[in-house]
Parts: structure tokens; sequence; C-alpha cells
């Protein structure tokens, strides 16, 4: 369904606009971008807000998931009739729910509990048909419009950015000050800090986040924006040290709350912060920091 958004879409370039999501793109919304060719249009992740109000202001050929989160898929039933292209390594989680549980690694009453809200808050539909990518792979949407993969992982196995012509979409490299997302089984810290140190070197006019930031306009100033969301990533390694100045478990540390702050209620934020210090306690018997005093304690060195 063809849908007018006035005010709420956003021209980039000639080819390149973002549809802004529900408050500027705040979770659970987003900022989906969507890329006109002179043969095919595709629509890259689109989010509640597409699915609230009917759909995009042209006919969608394709659909682009940078990664399978729940956030970014929301549209995936709605154009059922487009073809769905998501990297090879996320494949599952676009392909059936079972499947997207398996990318968080959620058990149990968490599992459920979160499965019925994707189902019903994020509109999940399975995509049986869905297509994998890797890393470089260009759509060619005719006239010289391309869309370029870029293999970004950490926060999920599959996580990609996508390199248009004067536009790089980070998708949940979202440069908050919250921090990099690195909770899910399917998450890897190195992982992350890899990628985040790849894209630092892109060259673009507009960097787009799927979330809160949406639109940064030149290079300096995304350059400065990462630096930041990456210096994240050592102030919860520093505050966990200093957590462990006496014998502490991981299970202790995931009460203590390091990612989330104490007040915030997730079904998955259990899950988040056990994953999150499991991955530095892994780094810090690594570098020499700490050490395990006993089986499953641990204590800085």
């Amino acid at each position: 369904m063809i849908t007018d958004w006035g005010d709420g879409e956003r021209q980039l370039t000639d080819t390149v606009s973002v549809l802004v999501g529900e408050n500027n793109g705040a979770y659970p919304s987003g900022n989906s971008l969507l890329v006109r060719g002179a043969g095919e249009t595709v629509l890259i992740d689109p989010s509640t807000t597409v699915v609230a109000k009917g759909g995009a202001p042209v006919a969608i050929d394709a659909v682009i998931n940078s990664h399978s989160h729940e956030d970014h898929m929301c549209g995936n039933g709605f154009f059922a009739d487009s073809r769905l292209h998501i990297h090879e390594a996320d494949l599952i989680g676009a392909q059936s729910i079972d499947g997207l549980m398996e990318v968080y690694g959620l058990t149990g009453e968490a599992r459920d509990t979160f499965s019925a809200l994707v189902l019903d808050e994020f509109h999940y539909t399975p995509r049986p048909d869905a297509q994998g990518f890797t890393d470089g792979h260009v759509f060619d949407l005719g006239g010289g419009t391309r869309v370029e993969a870029v293999h970004l992982p950490g926060h999920t196995r599959g996580h990609s950015g996508f390199r248009m012509d004067g536009v790089f979409f980070l998708s949940d490299i979202d440069l908050t000050g919250f921090g990099p997302y690195y909770g899910d089984v399917w998450s890897d810290l190195e992982d992350f800090e890899a990628s985040l140190a790849k894209v630092r070197d892109e060259e673009a006019d507009f960097y787009v986040t799927f979330h809160h930031k949406g639109v940064i306009e030149g290079r300096e100033t995304f350059v400065e924006m990462v630096d930041a969301f990456t210096a994240v990533i050592d102030r919860r390694h520093d505050a966990m040290l200093d957590f462990l100045a006496e014998p502490q478990t991981i299970d202790a540390m995931r009460a203590h709350r390091f990612i989330y702050r104490p007040h915030v209620e997730h079904s998955f934020a259990d899950s988040v912060e056990t994953r999150s210090a499991q991955m530095h306690i892994a780094r810090m018997l690594k570098r020499g920091e700490a050490t395990e005093v006993e089986p499953g304690r641990y204590q800085r060195s």
C-alpha cells in the first residue's frame, strides 16, 4: 500500500530518503531507509511506524533487513509480496519465530514472554522465503543506484550496514549514550569492537542510525560520535573490574546491572546482563586483569 508520509519522509539524496519513526526512531520504532532506483525500490528495516502508517510512499520491490531483531523486521509480513533479503548468518531469525529466539538465546519463561511480545507488538511474520546475502553483496536497483552490504557483526552474527552514494546506514550501531548492545547469544564483544573500528573509516555525507540519532551530517561529527560510543565498552569494563575488588559471581554481576539501569524492566534484561558479564569476564581473564579464585567466583588481580 502506498502512503503519503509528508514531513515524515526526509530526503537525503535524489535516491535515498529516511522514513522517520515515531519519537525520532526511539525503540520500539526506528528509522527506515527508502532507496529508489530506476528499476527497483527497496526498503531497509521496515519499522513499526511503517506498519502503523500503512506502508511506504512508493511500491516496494524488496525489503532488506540489517539483522534479525524484532524491531527491524516489523514490516516483513506487511510486504509479504516483496522479496526479503538478510545476511545469511541471521537468516534463521527471519525464517521462523523459533529461529529468532535462537538468535536471542532466550529460554523458559523469558522466551515465551518475549515470543508473545514479538508476535503481538512487532507484527513478526515468518518469512521462510528469505534470501541470504554476504559481505560486499551489491543490490543493483538500476540507473546507477546501488546498495552495498557491509558486514558489521557483534550486535548479531549477521548485523550489516549499507553503503550508498553519499549515505551510510549504520543500523544498530546507533551511537547513543547507552552504548553498544552485545547481550544476545549471537552477540560478540570482540566482533563488535572490530566492526566499530571498520565503520569508523566509512566516508559519507550522511550517516543514518535506526534509533534515536537518525541522520548525522558530516564525517567529523560521525567520528566524534562513534568514538564516544566505542568508549562505553571500556567504561563498562572498568566498572566491572571495580566491582571485582571482592570475589563475585556472574549472578552477582547480573543483579548489580552494568548494562541497564536498575529500574529498567525488560523480559530479556537478566539474559543481557549475564551474557555481557560473561564476555567481559572472559576478556579480563585473557588480559590477566582478574582471576577465578574459586569455581564461578572472580576477583580483580
